[in-house]
């Protein structure tokens, strides 16, 4: 099947069900352009309300496109924080513009090696040129602070706070109060749907949609897809990448091979430990790949019926659907996971696809995807006789539910049919080192130049003609498109 973890898959009969990534935002509005999507079937139905938090003193927060609507939501638990909100906006957007700016760029060589180098990086410079004194400092800080702390500068409201830090936490291998988590709350507020940026949205069909689009592109260019196809290990001719060797011993030989597997499957596992230098090969295995982040799919008889917000349908339905409390619940969840084992209140984020594409499911059914933070790769003692994922997994998917149903009483009684998917299971299922959604930790010291390591973030590896493009290089995950648009383009300028 296409598409990795951007899949549609008809997990029960007729539920089709986006079994991995499950909403739009930052695929590069250039890559949907230039590979036609539109006319190969991608549609995007933005997600409005963005978010729906519900609390346990019975109150609830939406916030939605019309900002007009956001603020007077604010203002239910804040009129400083529904006044500094447009600014927040505001100063994140400016920021983010130039954050954007870098995605669809090849990193520079690092350390620079050639002058050539060094006017990559004056060029890196005159992205910020325009920028005042106080926003390049706000931009230091959105890579180096906690999503908590910068959210403590702007605002007062404990219910602002939490929801607007969800964003730096999912699929973080940290928490709220975790350095470096400001960087992933802008990473994703970056993007757009139909022109409008910082929507996110649902692509009709599911997101295997996705993947079928660009693969009918490709398939317009003469391109050959193979499915249920593995591969066994990159085929190697006097030192140089000369195709793959898959499962069943065939040959496939190519000039060029670019993997989209993480790097280390890609160099770990598809090439022979003395093709590649000890000290490359030693930072592969150093790069953090362990995931936190749990899936769970639900095939559902009804939509969940909150106390906060009593009725169904409702707005809420159409919203990515928060629990999450307070930011000290959301580190308490981290402070678990920090110590192997799954978050005992963990956050959640659920989203109902169904609402706006009912063809995913049978008349009057409904599809939920739940996506959780913090369930740790590596669990404490599970290699001296404790408990492993594959114990734990319909346990904790019980836990799950009773969470739930603390703010929805109905949620246990309306599920028909259920998958959850740890760490360990999306690891198995969609081949990602540590179960990480985004092919690594996106953290400053994995980032950009240093994305996998230094001195070979541009997509070339020290193997010739074996190429990276997917997450675990530059800029890295997210379904944007914009690691293998790079690759592409590095891949024409060398052949």
């Amino acid at each position: 099947m296409l598409g990795g973890c951007a899949v549609t898959e008809e997990l029960w009969p007729g539920y089709r069900v986006s079994t991995g990534a499950y909403l739009i935002s930052l695929l590069q509005e250039r890559i949907v352009r230039e590979l036609e999507l539109e006319r190969f079937g991608y549609s995007v139905m933005p997600k409005d309300p963005a978010f729906f938090s519900a609390y346990p003193d019975g109150r609830h927060l939406f916030f939605w496109s019309d900002e007009r609507k956001t603020l007077a939501e604010i203002a239910k638990f804040s009129n400083k924080d529904a006044e500094a909100y447009p600014k927040y906006e505001e100063w994140l957007e400016r920021l983010a513009v130039v954050v954007e700016s870098l995605l669809l760029v090849t990193p520079p060589e690092l350390p620079p090696r050639k002058p050539s180098d060094f006017i990559e990086y004056l060029k890196l410079l005159g992205k910020v040129r325009h920028l005042s004194r106080a926003e390049i400092t706000g931009l230091v800080k959105i890579f180096t602070q906690s999503a908590a702390d910068l959210l403590d500068e702007r605002f007062e409201s404990p219910q602002i706070k939490v929801t607007l830090a969800t964003d730096g936490v999912i699929g973080a291998n940290g928490g709220p109060r975790s350095a470096g988590t400001a960087y992933i709350l802008m990473h994703h507020c970056m993007g757009g749907v139909g022109g409008r940026r910082g929507l996110w949205g649902f692509v009709k069909g599911g997101m295997g949609s996705v993947s079928e689009a660009i693969a009918g592109y490709a398939r317009s260019k003469g391109a050959e897809i193979r499915t249920n196809t593995g591969v066994r290990q990159v085929l190697l001719r006097k030192g140089r990448a000369a195709g793959v060797v898959l499962e069943d011993g065939a040959e496939i030989q190519a000039p060029v091979v670019a993997s989209n597997l993480d790097p280390k499957a890609t160099f770990l596992r598809l090439l022979p430990a003395e093709t590649l230098e000890p000290d490359f090969r030693a930072s592969i295995e150093r790069f953090r790949v362990e995931g936190t982040s749990l899936k769970m799919n639900l095939a559902l008889d009804g939509l969940p019926d909150f106390l906060a917000c009593p009725g169904s349908p409702a707005p809420q339905h159409g919203a990515t659907m928060h629990i999450c409390p307070s930011i000290d619940y959301v580190e308490r969840a981290w402070d678990d996971a920090k110590y192997g084992r799954p978050s005992t209140n963990p956050l959640l984020e659920m989203t109902c696809p169904t609402v706006y594409d009912p063809s995913l499911a049978p008349a009057g059914k409904h599809i939920m995807g739940i996506f959780l933070q913090y369930a740790p790769y590596t669990l404490r003692d599970a290699t001296s006789g404790g408990s492993s994922w594959d114990e734990l997994r319909e346990p904790y998917g019980d836990r799950i539910l009773d969470v739930i149903a603390e703010y929805a009483p109905n949620m246990k009684s309306i599920v028909l049919e259920r998958q959850v998917l740890s760490p360990l299971d999306l690891e198995r299922r969609f081949g990602i080192a540590g179960g990480n959604i985004f092919h690594g930790e996106m953290s400053l010291d994995q980032m950009f130049v240093l994305r996998p390591v230094a001195g070979w973030a541009r997509y070339k590896t020290p193997v010739p003609g074996l190429w990276l493009c997917g997450s675990g290089a530059h800029p890295g995950g997210g379904v944007m498109g914009a690691p293998g648009y790079n690759a592409a383009r590095e891949i024409l300028r060398g052949a």
